[in-house]
């Protein structure tokens, strides 16, 4: 699995696991929703994401996006 793949697979399941949270726990869950979304946003105009970068420094091999 790329590096690409796997940051598309977390960020999902981040935002997944925050909406449940926001209806089971409390509505404030969104705000990390949010956060999840600006930072997807933010990467694809800088390229850089902190999680792509723990990611590399685990050993994943870079997709397109990160290269």
């Amino acid at each position: 699995m790329t590096l690409d793949r796997m940051i598309f697979a977390i960020a999902g399941s981040f935002i997944l696991l925050s909406l449940a949270l926001s209806q089971i726990h409390h509505p404030y869950w969104l705000f990390f929703t949010g956060f999840v979304g600006l930072n997807l946003l933010q990467a694809s105009f800088t390229r850089w994401c902190l999680m792509a970068t723990i990611l590399k420094k685990l050993g994943s091999r870079a997709g397109a996006a990160f290269e």
